[in-house]
């Protein structure tokens, strides 16, 4: 059975093992179906042109890239020009259980973290619905989470996601800044819940978003 969940702050909640081993292995095998159809790639900084230390691929109607052209949401793959495939039918289980939200998600964005990936303290303020909440599936590898504010300048706080933890950003927390500090090392058998998938050392991050208010 999953831990209770932990509020971290009004709005974020931590689900400690919400997916046991079995769920795990079933949905990295969904995600590794989401990679075949659209590969990952490695978005850029709209300004700098620097490139993120995460890969990403995504699912659903719409999905998140970054590149000259700026932070958007878009139908399709910005390499292949293909559509999305459909989301995780596991991640929108989670939704179902967890969000609290009426409608469906739109994007589910797919981070690929190696070993010495991290991702900056940021704001997830690109989609127009902003009621919806946020909510984040981890595999693979365990990280440090960083989250703080509504303020950059805001204390920040650190928690270790583990794999199968979800985590729900939402209400007085859904602009909250926050960011992964460093991808952790766990024991080997840890790293792999089903088979090539993610690979050892690497970690694995959902993030479902409704993107558009419902009608």
């Amino acid at each position: 059975m999953p831990a209770r969940p932990v509020i971290l702050a009004p709005g974020l909640v931590h689900h400690p093992g919400w997916l046991d081993r079995a769920a795990q292995a079933r949905l990295a095998a969904e995600v590794e179906a989401v990679l075949v159809a659209a590969p990952p790639f490695t978005p850029r900084m709209p300004r700098t042109g620097k490139p993120f230390s995460v890969r990403m691929s995504n699912a659903g109607p719409l999905g998140w890239v970054s590149d000259a052209g700026g932070y958007r949401y878009q139908p399709t793959h910005p390499e292949t020009g293909a559509p999305w495939p459909a989301l995780p039918p596991l991640a929108l289980a989670a939704w179902a259980a967890l969000a609290g939200y009426p409608a469906p998600p739109e994007a589910c964005l797919v981070n690929l973290y190696g070993p010495e990936a991290r991702m900056g303290l940021h704001q997830d303020r690109d989609e127009d619905d902003l009621d919806a909440p946020v909510l984040s599936l981890s595999l693979g590898a365990p990280a440090r989470f960083r989250y703080g504010g509504l303020s950059r300048s805001d204390p920040t706080r650190s928690i270790r996601l583990e794999p199968g933890d979800a985590l729900v950003m939402g209400g007085a927390s859904r602009l909250c800044h926050h960011g992964v500090d460093r991808v952790l090392k766990a024991a080997p058998d840890l790293l792999d819940p089903g088979g090539s998938f993610p690979a050892p050392g690497w970690r694995c991050n959902l993030t479902l978003r409704r993107v558009t208010r419902p009608a």
